[in-house]
């Protein structure tokens, strides 16, 4: 009788699953909305005496993320004095949508690859999961690894969709 061999664990394949790099923390918004006179006008002194007031260790520890929910002009130093708030007590400090600090954080983690250790290797990026990956990572991890990797694929070891082989 034939001995049953397991070619995928045979193959040398180094699976990775994006889904390890995905921020799960929570993120925390902090919205210019909340301290503007009427919800339209940022009146300097106001604001810089509300920031004052703010509790800030809400965010010890945590990614965080400005925004303005309203429609309105909110000048540059704003954004910067929230920050000098922020600096030292939240985790990271991001702007735009949640879904801004989402992919800033993703990518950031993806960054800590070291691409060194894929150098000559058949490598497989997962393509099913629990999480939806975007499209983003994807682009991410390939420009990491097209430098250093034998062949890269997309999918499971099993059934795999050639991305690249090294020549």
């Amino acid at each position: 009788m034939e001995e049953l061999r397991n070619k995928v664990a045979e193959s040398g394949l180094i699976t990775i699953d994006l889904e390890k790099y995905y921020p799960v923390e929570p993120i925390k918004v902090f919205d210019i909305k909340e301290f503007l006179f009427m919800g339209q006008i940022l009146k300097e002194k106001d604001f810089r005496e509300s920031l004052d007031l703010y509790d800030w260790f809400s965010f010890d520890g945590l990614d965080s993320v400005i925004t303005c929910s309203a429609d309105a002009i909110i000048p540059m130093w704003a954004y910067m004095l929230v920050v000098s708030k922020l600096e030292g007590k939240a985790l990271s400090i991001h702007v735009g949508s949640k879904e801004d600090a989402i992919k800033n954080i993703f990518i950031q983690h993806l960054q800590t690859i070291d691409s060194a250790q894929f150098e000559g290797k058949r490598v497989v990026i997962k393509g099913c999961g629990d999480i939806i990956i975007p499209e983003y990572a994807y682009v991410e991890i390939s420009k990491k690894l097209l430098p250093v990797v034998k062949s890269l694929m997309y999918g499971e070891p099993c059934s795999t969709v050639p991305v690249f082989k090294r020549k």
